[in-house]
């Protein structure tokens, strides 16, 4: 055979432990060159984006960027009576004399009482860029552990960006572990239903971990080119166990299949391997490089967290696929290999045993035979000996009960089933995409109940603008004079503006921040209109009316602002490029123009259904009992993206499988219409047991305590049930029904030949 997937399962084949052993070589590989050259995380600037990013570097070139900053709060704790100020005051100067002995602390600035004089904070800068700060906040958080502990009467407590970050890190790795303990049994006893076999069911899941460990060391290779921005691994993890698990699952279904076909030993164990490579060996790849290609359009987000979710994605496909194609054959052979020799010996057994039974029975029938003087005489043989029966072909009963309304009614079938994803669909009209902030942070987190308690003490900490200038050094005093009437007509005309405005001045004078305190959420609407007049009308009216000057505006509100709006202006071109993609892979997998349009329109359907049923569940309330989370009224920025990419990517596994096993039939000579329901029913099984595995492992995620991960995590969970359930197993076949023959246009080779359907002596590749 020419088909590469054969040759290479060949090889496998012939030499398993060959196989074997450079698999788990060069997964140490992998892993050992990760760990050698380490991972290259993202800086601060590789998250600049829009004018927020724009005036951040303005700000830094001049000396003035955000620094990470750590605030000691320091109140009365509870039920220890009334605050007492001239305590509070003692910890905090010892607070203050603690800190400025750490070599990671730059500044500490003088105590702050709030308005209720209820409260103490001390702010403390840190050295190096901002998201160095929580790798070494640990020594921070030391000090002001003891001087709690020496102030019982005091509840002294630490928060900020460095402190919530390294929370979030710890909260998210504790989320991890729990998701393992549970998607890895389900996964499991899912596999064990399928095959009924602990070792069979045991494969796909060593070579899924196989393909992530190796994975996790290319991403740690490859963050030197696209920076890790420390998701990367959760990715790996939530990719590469869904389809690490699910390409193994299409191949070994499929070999055993095979397997039961040639129950009559006509073929050996390493033929049945490539007849499996021939068929679903080419559908693990093409549905792999699907789901990269797919995965590869974030980098057209020009972001460094999709950037590092491509990579992430990107890598664990194909290994995951390499998996397939190199060790899965070896272990299917050797365990082939095992069975057979098992077979052998139980035949032999079962021989000598007949052998046995038959020596006795002829002697007993000879004795009755020399009484009754005769010989012989019908049924001595081994004539009504039953054959093996043959492989059991189609579905199950269930399979059976779906496709019969499909097939008598198709028309019926397809339009209800596309008005109830309609329906679903609905609610993204309504979708309001935010940026989450730090604000919706679980509280699960020690360090956001202490931010909690330090926003309701000091409000105007909520968030800041800033307004960034550089001009001639000689220009100075009039870019500060704008900037000083920019402050007071904000503090006039901008109810949500408090505070007294801070200005800073570079050591060259050439770059001026005026900062100004905003006691807003960054994601409230009063917030957004803040920015939007400051940008829209005070800042033209003021500084940005000086000629010479480069002038941008950044803060949290910014921040929180310019992300989303960026990840909206990049959204038309990935789904574009995905639409492309998919349409290109489907063409170009199945030679039909027809059934590549099927396939954009049907992962449109379902992407829209997913995100309609993510907005009904997390921007009301009515869920938050049962998935356990407070509603922010939004969708986290990236989710929409990632829902879109991923999703489109895992599509194709389905797709590409059940088509496969459609035009395989149509290919033998089966009319279309019987081609499309046998199949579907020869393919359902496996498409739904992997849906299971893959809903498993999505579902788990959105038991995590991060909204935005937990949002993903349903999406996912929610759009595999539908594309496997409903667009796999009633849209799609209702839809091939009503499109009979039209279904294969362009192509000619799928047309009836006359030929008989494929044996196992005959296989057919599927592409």
């Amino acid at each position: 055979m020419t088909n590469p997937t054969v040759r290479m399962a060949r090889l496998s084949a012939r030499h398993p432990w060959r196989a074997l052993i450079g698999w788990i070589l060069f997964v140490a590989l992998c892993l050992g060159t990760g760990m050698a050259l380490g991972a290259n995380p993202a800086t601060t600037e590789d998250f600049r984006i829009g004018e927020a990013g724009r005036a951040e570097a303005l700000a830094a070139e001049g000396g003035l960027q955000q620094k990470p900053l750590e605030r000691v709060l320091i109140q009365a704790a509870p039920g220890t009576g009334p605050f007492d100020r001239t305590e509070a005051e003692a910890a905090a100067a010892e607070i203050g004399a603690r800190m400025r002995g750490l070599p990671e602390v730059l500044s500490v600035a003088d105590p702050v009482a709030d308005a209720g004089r209820a409260s103490l904070r001390v702010d403390i800068t840190m050295k190096g860029a901002e998201l160095d700060g929580k790798r070494h906040v640990d020594a921070l958080l030391a000090q002001t552990a003891d001087v709690g502990a020496a102030h019982p009467r005091l509840l002294v407590e630490q928060v900020g960006g460095p402190s919530i970050g390294k929370g979030v890190d710890k909260l998210r790795g504790q989320d991890l572990a729990r998701t393992e303990i549970i998607a890895l049994p389900v996964t499991l006893i899912t596999l064990l239903i399928v095959f009924g076999s602990v070792v069979m069911a045991v494969v796909p899941l060593l070579l899924a971990i196989s393909s992530i460990v190796a994975a996790v060391g290319l991403s740690m290779v490859a963050s030197h080119v696209f920076p890790d921005a420390g998701v990367g691994t959760n990715v790996i993890l939530l990719i590469g166990l869904a389809v690490g698990v699910d390409y193994t699952l299409f191949y070994l279904k499929r070999e055993r299949e095979e397997r039961a076909r040639a129950a009559d030993g006509r073929l050996a164990t390493q033929a049945v391997v490539e007849l499996a490579a021939a068929t679903s060996g080419r559908a693990v790849v093409v549905s792999g490089l699907a789901v990269a290609v797919s995965s590869a359009t974030l980098y057209l987000a020009d972001d460094v967290i999709f950037s590092s979710i491509a990579t992430g994605a990107v890598l664990v496909t194909l290994v995951a696929v390499l998996s397939s194609l190199t060790v899965l054959p070896a272990l299917l052979a050797l365990l082939g290999e095992r069975a057979e020799r098992r077979k052998a010996r139980k035949e032999a057994r079962r021989d000598a045993r007949s052998e046995a039974d038959r020596a006795a029975d002829r002697s007993a029938r000879g004795g009755v035979s020399r009484a009754l003087g005769t010989e012989g005489g019908p049924g001595t043989g081994d004539e009504g000996a039953t054959p093996p029966a043959a492989p059991r072909a189609g579905g199950g009963r269930i399979t059976a009960a779906i496709l019969r309304p499909v097939a008598k009614h198709p028309a019926v079938t397809l339009a209800v089933s596309c008005l109830a994803l309609l329906a679903l669909a609905l609610p993204v009209l309504s979708i309001n995409i935010t940026e989450m902030s730090r604000e919706t942070h679980s509280r699960a987190i020690p360090a956001m109940r202490t931010y909690d308690r330090l926003l309701a003490a000091y409000p105007e900490l909520r968030s800041m603008h800033q307004v960034v200038v550089r001009a001639d050094a000689r220009r100075a005093g009039e870019v500060t004079g704008a900037l000083r009437a920019l402050a007071e007509r904000a503090a006039a005309e901008d109810p949500a503006i408090s505070g007294t405005p801070v200005l800073r001045a570079s050591a060259d004078g050439r770059t001026t921040l005026l900062e100004m305190a905003v006691h807003r959420s960054v994601n409230s609407a009063e917030a957004r209109t803040s920015l939007d007049r400051l940008r829209g009308e005070l800042v033209p009216a003021t500084v940005g009316a000086l000629t010479g000057t480069e002038v941008a505006v950044t803060g949290e509100v910014a921040r929180y602002a310019d992300y989303p709006a960026h990840q909206k202006r990049k959204l038309p071109l990935i789904v574009g490029a995905l639409l492309l993609v998919t349409f290109a892979m489907t063409v170009w997998a199945f030679r039909s123009v027809v059934l590549g349009l099927v396939g954009v329109l049907l992962n449109l359907l379902s992407a829209f259904a997913s995100l309609g049923l993510l907005v009904l569940v997390f921007q009301n309330e009515w869920a938050e009992g049962i998935l356990d989370f407070t509603s922010t009224g939004s969708i986290g920025s990236r989710v929409p993206l990632f829902l879109f990419v991923i999703l489109f990517g895992l599509s194709m596994d389905y797709q590409v499988f059940v088509i496969s096993r459609i035009r395989e039939a149509r290919l033998g000579g089966v009319p279309t219409r019987q081609a499309v329901l046998q199949g579907l029913a020869s393919s359902a099984g496996v498409v739904t047991s992997a849906a299971v595995v893959m809903v498993t492992v999505f579902a788990s995620f959105a038991a995590l305590h991060l909204i935005e991960m937990k949002q993903i995590g349903f999406s996912l969970a929610v759009a595999v049930l539908l594309d496997a359930f409903v667009i796999r197993i009633l849209v799609l076949p209702s839809l091939m029904l009503l499109l009979g023959e039209a279904n294969w246009w362009p192509a000619r080779g799928t047309r009836p030949t006359g030929r008989p359907e494929r044996t196992e002596r005959q296989p057919v590749s599927v592409g």
